[in-house]
């Protein structure tokens, strides 16, 4: 009992609700779904009548929402069950009965839900494609109608729904169908009819179904449909209907004549008749159109919408090649126009649309004279000085025309008209423009072109306010930089093509203007004296600065493939590595192609090659950050460019090992390079961590001497001094000097040389012992050599002689006379080995 009241609670809350707009139509089908299912619980073996019938009503309404929601298949149970109930409550009622007389009204009581019941399930049915078992439950619904006549036009109007809907979905033999039962029925009871109106909209709806079905095939049963409907009620979509089944069916001209009589009494709208005319033409039947074209101005004489009615025989005329006639027609109207017949201004704007479609045709054709004819008639329509955004698309047109005519006073005359009706229209701007390049006019041509860049911005920004397509600017910007280059006028193509290039969207239209942007400005560079270059160098920079950017983000494009992109990073990247080679006299720029050629080749594929270009790009940028940081730069100028060394050349680090996997490179001097780069960075720098990177350094058992000499010579190379690393670096190649089988004596001179040097500063002479006994050391090194070739320098030979003698006299001065001897003593077994410079010292 409980779960009986509040299943009740839930269906009326359900209502409720939906009454207060609190749940919408699927909310309260699922309550009631919900509280139906209840109520079947709480059902016993033999339910009262009450309960029966509130069952049945549940499982209507239930079925019914489902069926209104669009979920016709969840009705199909509930719909079954109420008639369930409505047999169990006739069987109830019979039982109860005392007569004849009460099971007829039992019967009539049963069959009023019995009918709502089949009704739903034949929409249920029609909904999910069950045409048996709807035309089932209807015939049942027609059955029943007899002793439920004020249902008829319930059931005329529900098939009808069925045929509307079966005929959107073109399955046309069921919509035929539904509509010839719907008209049948609607004929059952005329005292609860749906009325002759609504009849025949059934039959013209009927008869468009078999003229769209199959009109050859189902012809006949299309005019009797529309004949019938004609005489249910007269009506001009009935009367329309029939003229256009007989145009397709092939009919005479005097049986679509006799069709057109039989509405010509009627009351029509002009439009509706000039429909008819169209229609006539259309279908080729010239004759009869024509004569019913002529008939109309007669019913409307007091319209001021008769210019519509010239307008079709214009556009009939243009249509069949009579242009004589049409063009007649045209200037009867213009004398019309200045003689108070003007047309509406919708109709108007018709025929201007109707003349600058000819005009375009003729245009594309290039029948430029004949274009500008149909352009002119345009014309004719406004008043002198006159402002209008469509006049001045007509006077660029005209321009258009003038330039293939080379008319070019006559082109400026119209620009000249468009830029006083819409001086701020791009399109104004692009005509200004080719007049400019067409008379060679720079600095007008390259003005136009900024004008045309800005607008071009705002049509980007305001494109819905302005109404114009997004893709205009651009498309007109890239026109302009194809006319300056087909005009020879370099500098107002570059200019174009910037802009364009600013502006571009598509990825691959904005590649093609860089690389011609590039090329171009190539060319100017070339024929420039070398003062004047900066500014364009800069510019390349920038063109493929922007490649880069816009590389980098086309991998959200899809129109743009990833081999597109590697073709395009190509392409740029050998650009980039040759403008780095050709400008080696700008350290600067050098340094940025080569580091933009890096970037760029990190789109492309990390084979052999392109590895070996990365490297390359890398340690080329490196050095050149290296020679401009030693030259005279302020010290933070100095700190950033060693700084950015640095970093190319860690990178260059990490290629480099991965490279060396690809195969020999034993003689490749990329190792020595990078050591040497990454040497004087971390030293000018004042790396804190230079010596731990020097340990791995001394370390290599196969470190050239040479490259020990330049690190030596790095290490006390200004900003940096590292007189410790100088000396062990000096020590190391004196060394491998000592070792080689025959030694060169002119460099193990100069590596001894800077090493006493380094060892024995000029006019220190408060040194101490071990410092001079390991330069001492150095000199019996020296006169080993000496005593050992005769290839030794002299010069040499007199430096370490004078080296040796002086440090002696500076011992004498502070009183070390044992030293002194022993010093000046070596100085003099020097001079036995002097050539031609003995005597002088002696």
């Amino acid at each position: 009992l409980q779960v009986e009241e509040g299943a009740v609670s839930l269906w009326n809350w359900a209502v409720a609700k939906h009454t207060g707009a609190v749940v919408n139509d699927e909310q309260k089908a699922k309550l009631r779904f919900v509280a139906c299912r209840l109520i079947r619980l709480c059902e016993g073996t033999d339910p009262a009548e009450g309960t029966i019938r509130r069952q049945i009503l549940m499982s209507m309404k239930t079925g019914k929402g489902w069926i209104d929601v669009g979920k016709a298949d969840l009705a199909d149970g509930f719909l079954e069950n109420a008639i369930s109930n409505i047999e169990k409550l006739y069987a109830k009622l019979r039982k109860g009965s005392d007569g004849e007389a009460d099971i007829h009204e039992h019967r009539a009581d049963v069959e009023n839900n019995l009918f709502k019941v089949l009704s739903y399930q034949a929409e249920s049915a029609v909904a999910q494609g069950d045409f048996q078992k709807a035309m089932v439950c209807v015939q049942r619904c027609k059955d029943i109608l007899m002793k439920l006549p004020k249902e008829t036009c319930y059931l005329s109007i529900l098939c009808y729904n069925f045929g509307v809907e079966t005929y959107e979905s073109k399955r046309y033999e069921e919509s035929s169908f539904w509509l010839s039962q719907s008209y049948d029925i609607g004929k059952m009871d005329m005292k609860y009819s749906v009325g002759k109106e609504m009849q025949a909209k059934v039959l013209r709806l009927l008869a468009t179904t078999y003229f769209e079905w199959d009109c050859t095939l189902h012809l006949d049963k299309a005019l009797k449909a529309i004949n019938l409907a004609n005489q249910e009620n007269t009506h001009p979509a009935g009367f329309f209907l029939k003229v256009k089944i007989l145009l397709k069916s092939g009919a005479s001209d005097e049986d679509i004549n006799a069709a057109l009589a039989e509405f010509l009494h009627l009351e029509m709208s002009l439009d509706f008749c000039l429909n008819t005319a169209k229609l006539l033409l259309e279908h080729g039947r010239e004759s009869v159109g024509l004569d019913f074209l002529k008939s109309v101005p007669e019913r409307f004489e007091s319209s001021p919408d008769l210019g519509k009615i010239t307008l079709l025989h214009i556009e009939f005329l243009l249509q069949n090649k009579r242009e004589l006639l049409a063009k007649q027609k045209i200037e009867e109207i213009i004398i019309g126009h200045y003689t108070g017949k003007q047309l509406l201004p919708e109709t108007l704007n018709q025929l201007h649309i109707i003349l600058w479609d000819r005009a375009a045709k003729y245009y594309e054709e290039k029948s430029y004279s004949e274009a500008l004819h149909w352009y002119n008639y345009s014309v004719s329509f406004y008043t002198p000085r006159q402002i209008d955004q469509n006049l001045a698309k007509l006077q660029r047109n005209m321009a258009s025309c003038y330039f293939h005519l080379k008319q070019i006073d006559k082109a400026k005359e119209a620009v000249r008209e468009a830029e006083r009706c819409d001086p701020n229209s791009i399109f104004t701007k692009f005509s200004v423009y080719k007049i400019a390049v067409v008379e060679n006019d720079t600095d007008k041509a390259v003005e136009a072109v900024i004008e045309m860049g800005k607008l071009a911005e705002k049509t980007l920004q305001h494109e819905d306010k302005l109404g114009v397509d997004k893709n205009t600017g651009t498309n007109l910007l890239s026109l302009a930089a194809h006319i300056a280059l087909e005009n020879d006028q370099q500098i107002v193509a570059i200019k174009a093509l910037e802009y364009l290039s600013e502006h571009l969207q598509d990825c691959q239209q904005l590649f093609a203007a860089l690389k011609c942007l590039v090329r171009l400005m190539l060319s100017k560079v070339m024929a420039e004296k070398e003062e004047k270059r900066d500014e364009d160098i800069s510019s390349i920079l920038t063109y493929l600065n922007l490649a880069h950017r816009r590389l980098a983000e086309s991998f959200t494009e899809e129109k743009f493939s990833g081999d597109m992109r590697i073709l395009e990073a190509h392409w740029f990247r050998k650009v980039a590595w040759n403008l780095a080679v050709q400008f080696k006299d700008s350290p600067e720029k050098m340094r940025e192609f080569f580091v933009l050629s890096f970037k760029f080749s990190q789109f492309c594929p990390s084979d052999k090659a392109v590895l070996i270009a990365q490297k390359t790009c890398l340690l080329m940028a490196a050095a050149v950050a290296l020679e401009m940081g030693r030259q005279q730069v302020t010290p933070s100028e100095q700190m950033e460019l060693f700084s950015q060394a640095l970093q190319h050349l860690q990178t260059c680090k990490e290629i480099w090992k991965v490279l060396k996997l690809t195969g020999d490179f034993a003689k490749d001097p990329t190792d020595t390079l990078l050591l040497l780069y990454e040497f004087e960075a971390r030293s000018k720098l004042n790396d804190p961590s230079l010596h731990n990177f020097m340990e791995s350094v001394w370390e290599q058992p196969q470190i050239e001497i040479k490259t020990l000499e330049i690190i030596a010579s790095l290490a006390m190379e200004p900003p940096a001094r590292y007189p410790v690393l100088c000396k062990k670096a000096l020590k190391s190649a004196l060394n491998l000097h000592r070792k080689q089988t025959v030694i060169d004596a002119v460099k193990f001179s100069k590596c001894l040389h800077s090493l006493v040097n380094i060892s024995l500063p000029t006019g220190l002479t408060d040194l101490e012992t071990c410092v001079l006994q390991e330069v001492w050391d150095y000199f019996e090194d020296a006169l080993s050599v000496i005593s050992s070739t005769n290839s030794y320098p002299e010069m040499e030979i007199l430096w370490l002689m004078t080296r040796a003698w002086n440090t002696g006299i500076f011992q004498y001065t502070v009183g070390k006379y044992k030293e002194a001897e022993q010093w000046c003593g070596l100085g003099m077994r020097f001079l036995n080995h002097l050539g031609s410079l003995k005597k002088s010292y002696e």
